[in-house]
């Protein structure tokens, strides 16, 4: 039996203390799948927070995590073109609803989830992809055209919110306004393109974004804290304004101001990157693809671990300081 190395934990806790490198057999594609030889892993908060038991046990009597990386496909199964050996591929949704993710030498998986990546991008560059940019992409777009709006990120300095930024200004958005805790995660907001940076810890935030705007308000907000920025959000939302919201930590089950909120007309929208309608995401890997061989994303990086020291990837997605992708660096000659 063939084997590979994979980064995996068995029970949940600490990252240094349950990630553990394995060898384990390598899988074979089932039909309509194709095996990928990953280069680089994408860590996000999600598995950090599975990994630690936030969401309950693993489920699993073994889970190698992440669903986010990028490689090169070695093996298809029944059904797939085998052009498509030798593709250098991106991947989403690896570990969603399944037990072995991207944290390994090599994964298989359905083939409609490696993405073609293209040339002018890097295997680093597609792993921070499939949860954070498509994450912003939805918050911006399900709506429809943002053309001529303004868009307010929350938490602009992160990773969905840094590819919201650069997303927004790509589609024509009018005024990109990040909000962020100030310091260099402001100075990162900057970098990725928003026009107005407010620091949500210094002085009257709604007023800082309203006077970004000239006063007129925002037609959409890709929220990342929904509770926690309510009051803000009343303030500086338009009527038939749309909140996408993604998160909601701090505060997890808000009181809803509902009929304020009918009375202006706005909406309120719920994003799960995992269950994305299939037009959406369709859309999202076509823009995506677009932007990737234009060279016009910037990908930062905060951390490329290699595979045997993955668990500093997780504890780096638990760092609010963090700016930039949590990377594993799995093989190098992909």
């Amino acid at each position: 039996m063939i084997q590979m190395n994979a980064l995996c934990y068995r029970q949940t806790g600490p990252a240094r203390q349950v990630l553990n490198l394995e060898a384990l057999p390598r899988p074979a594609p089932a039909k309509g799948e194709v095996l990928v030889q990953i280069a680089v892993s994408g860590a996000n908060p999600s598995d950090a927070k599975a990994r630690s038991g936030l969401r309950g046990g693993p489920g699993y009597d073994l889970v190698i995590p992440h669903s986010d990386g990028a490689g090169r496909i070695t093996a298809v199964g029944d059904g797939v073109d085998p052009a498509r050996i030798g593709q250098r591929v991106w991947l989403w949704n690896a570990a969603y609803g399944r037990a072995l993710g991207t944290a390994a030498e090599f994964v298989a998986l359905p083939q409609e989830q490696a993405v073609p990546l293209p040339d002018a991008a890097s295997f680093a560059a597609g792993a921070c992809l499939g949860i954070p940019a498509l994450t912003a992409h939805r918050c911006l777009f399900a709506d429809g055209p943002i053309a001529g709006q303004d868009i307010l990120i929350t938490g602009g300095a992160g990773a969905v919110g840094a590819y919201g930024v650069q997303i927004a200004k790509l589609a024509g958005a009018r005024r990109v306004i990040a909000t962020t805790s100030g310091g260099a995660k402001s100075a990162h907001a900057r970098a990725m393109g928003a026009d107005s940076v407010v620091n949500y810890r210094n002085g009257d935030t709604a007023r800082a974004i309203l006077d970004a705007t000239d006063g007129r308000g925002v037609d959409r907000i890709v929220e990342v804290e929904f509770g926690g920025n309510l009051d803000v959000t009343r303030a500086v939302l338009k009527p038939n304004g749309v909140i996408a919201a993604y998160g909601s930590m701090a505060d997890p089950e808000p009181a809803l101001p509902f009929y304020p909120m009918m009375f202006s007309a706005q909406t309120l929208r719920m994003v799960l990157v995992y269950l994305l309608p299939e037009a959406a995401r369709a859309q999202g890997i076509a823009d995506l693809t677009a932007w990737l061989a234009e060279g016009a994303l910037q990908h930062p990086v905060s951390l490329l671990a290699p595979l045997d020291e993955g668990w500093r990837a997780h504890e780096a997605c638990e760092d609010n300081a963090r700016i930039g992708a949590a990377l594993i660096e799995v093989a190098k000659d992909v």
